[in-house]
């Protein structure tokens, strides 16, 4: 068979090459909408829930104690939503992104991260905070994100699990206005492995989502700039017992929320599993209760209550972080969807002001900061992601070292309470409820 002239087979290689190249542009394109999409989604879902809030303390103004019946009602309605009309779309969201990633079953992926999930997520979330849940909205948005770039991802299935990783951390990222720890989230929480293709993914959706967030709602720390120091001396003391005490707390929500997710023993789990919505109801009167011991603020994501106790505009509550962390133990179990990053800031604020009394030579904004970082350190279980989120909030990088190594000392200390990852050990069950014989997720340092 005679060969093709020179100038022809120019013609054909020059031609594949194109094509290659717009497939590849095209792919490009792609991610870059996903991206914007994830952005939009991520400032969409932060007005939706500081209006649910908002609208909340308008019905509070009225009577506090309409709490004890608005409450419950409005977590059975979330809970009764999230299992029949959006189901996995409860908790926090975060789970289902990662047994997405590692399910091998794309019917089972797809309900996972599905543009309806992502709708329902952003509904029930709200109808949670309307109702006083101590939840916050930044997992269901790793939840929404990553379902976004799932969608955009389906002409190209061999990215998919890059897709869902990259939609996950641009959620965080765009949440907080905090790329750089949506990019370490992405790696050391989602992903817990670093694989150089899918962190170009990850940077190129979080410069998008990013860009859109700043673009609509400008920059901004999400705790206000912050000066506090701490300087070399007996104050140091601090760091190790609010990493231990940060460790352990969240080590002990992360183990009560991974039972109930397994499903508790005998007569009890039993009662749950046949009665979820009636469950829910009774999580809501127990965060009703706590509501009215603190005067409303453990209600919400707690941002405001830990942004005031940082630049103490505000003096804490007594019992404020353990009622917190009650509020947000039971919003957690009741099987309604909502975050944990804010309500977890918030306890670790609550615990780090109650210590000043006994450290006043310690400014009350360098134990809030200890004590955010390490409580978040024992509920994550990812010291890097914990350290480089709460900087970046609040730009103080005075504080960075000690930070640090609070936040490595919770982590070793969150182990002492549960081996597992919280979300690791929560995708696990919904993997093995799927498929029993799948592998668990493997979790490398």
């Amino acid at each position: 068979m005679p060969r093709r002239p020179f100038y022809r087979r120019s013609l054909v290689r020059l031609r594949d090459a194109s094509v290659d190249a717009f497939a590849i542009w095209r792919r490009r394109l792609l991610f870059l909408l996903g991206g914007i999409c994830v952005g939009l989604a991520a400032v969409l879902m932060a007005k939706v829930a500081d209006a649910a809030q908002a609208g909340f303390k308008l019905v509070l103004a009225v009577s506090p104690w309409i709490a004890l019946v608005m409450t419950p009602l409005g977590f059975g309605l979330a809970a009764l939503l999230a299992l029949t009309v959006f189901p996995n779309s409860q908790g926090s969201g975060i789970p289902q992104v990662i047994a997405a990633r590692h399910t091998r079953d794309s019917g089972f992926r797809h309900a996972l991260v599905s543009l309806r999930v992502a709708f329902g997520k952003i509904v029930v979330m709200a109808l949670g905070l309307l109702c006083g849940a101590s939840a916050g909205r930044e997992g269901p948005t790793v939840q929404v994100g990553a379902a976004l770039m799932a969608a955009v991802g389906r002409l190209t299935p061999e990215r998919l699990p890059g897709l869902i990783l990259a939609g996950g951390a641009a959620g965080v990222a765009a949440a907080f206005n905090t790329p750089l720890a949506g990019i370490v989230f992405g790696i050391e929480e989602l992903g817990r492995t670093y694989e150089a293709r899918t962190t170009g993914l990850i940077v190129a959706a979080i410069v998008a989502a990013g860009l859109t967030s700043l673009w609509l709602v400008g920059n901004y720390t999400y705790f206000g700039t912050t000066r506090a120091t701490l300087a070399i001396g007996p104050g140091w003391i601090v760091v190790p017992l609010l990493g231990v005490l940060g460790g352990l707390g969240g080590g002990l929500f992360s183990r009560i929320v991974i039972l109930f997710g397994r499903g508790l023993p005998g007569l009890p789990g039993r009662l749950i599993a046949r009665r979820p919505v009636v469950f829910a109801m009774l999580c809501g009167l127990g965060v009703a209760l706590c509501g009215l011991a603190t005067g409303g603020a453990i209600y919400g994501t707690g941002y405001e209550e830990a942004r005031a106790i940082l630049h103490g505009d505000a003096a804490v509550r007594t019992g404020f972080a353990p009622l917190k962390f009650a509020a947000t133990v039971l919003s957690s179990i009741s099987g309604i969807p909502g975050g944990l990053f804010a309500p977890s800031l918030a306890v670790g604020a609550g615990l780090g002001a109650h210590w000043h009394a006994l450290f006043p030579e310690v400014s009350i904004g360098a134990l809030v900061l200890l004590g955010m970082v390490a409580y978040l350190t024992g509920v994550l279980q990812a010291p890097i992601t914990s350290f480089v989120i709460v900087t970046e909030m609040t730009q103080d990088h005075a504080m960075m070292i000690p930070l640090m190594i609070a936040a490595l000392i919770a982590d070793a200390a969150s182990k002492l309470v549960c081996r597992g990852g919280l979300y690791h050990a929560l995708a696990d069950i919904l993997l093995a409820r799927a498929d029993p014989a799948a592998p668990p997720v493997k979790r490398t340092a």
